[in-house]
């Protein structure tokens, strides 16, 4: 059975690290829905590109996703953090054992959640004093756990294909990778 992924995102988001992810994971068979927490579907990035969401926030199932994820950006990680919605679902999911994900400076959002308390994870350059509790790493993407972080806009390939090794394994993950030319 597919997994279920859903991407919450806010506006102000980081489109590579957001629409990457989304492509790679639906790529690799799995269910991605893109979930705006702006109250409209319609959302822009940081750098004034608009999407249209899959749905809003107050449509989602939360309970019928394997995982949650959360990209970066500013101020869409700033937005993101701010909505108690999206903080509720992400400590609920992560209290069911299911995967949550976050890339760039989205991941000080599980920091300040206390969800990094004795993790590996990573974050953007500059900001891993907000993973807090965490232990901080240096590569591309780190899963500990039902965790997996990212560094950024260039590790957003690194970041999806972890989130597909984690449910399909590591030779799925490869075999994608190969498929887009992606060298690891």
């Amino acid at each position: 059975m597919s997994k279920k992924i859903g991407m919450m995102v806010a506006n102000g988001y980081e489109e590579v690290e957001m629409l990457t992810v989304v492509d790679l994971l639906r790529r690799a068979g799995m269910t991605c829905d893109i979930i705006s927490v702006s109250g409209e579907k319609e959302l822009t990035s940081s750098h004034k590109v608009t999407v249209i969401a899959d749905l809003l926030y107050e449509e989602a199932d939360f309970d019928s996703y394997d995982a949650l994820a959360i990209p970066g950006g500013m101020p869409g990680t700033t937005n993101l953090g701010a909505h108690a919605g999206v903080c509720e679902q992400l400590k609920k999911a992560y209290a069911d054992g299911r995967m949550i994900a976050a890339i760039c400076a989205a991941p000080t959002v599980f920091g300040k959640l206390g969800l990094l308390e004795g993790k590996k994870a990573i974050c953007y350059p500059g900001m891993e004093d907000q993973l807090t509790g965490a232990e901080v790493t240096y590569e591309p993407a780190v899963r500990d756990g039902n965790i997996i972080t990212s560094r950024g806009m260039g590790t957003a390939i690194d970041f999806g294909l972890a989130i597909i090794a984690y449910y399909e394994g590591e030779e799925a993950a490869a075999a994608l990778a190969e498929k887009i030319v992606y060298e690891v």
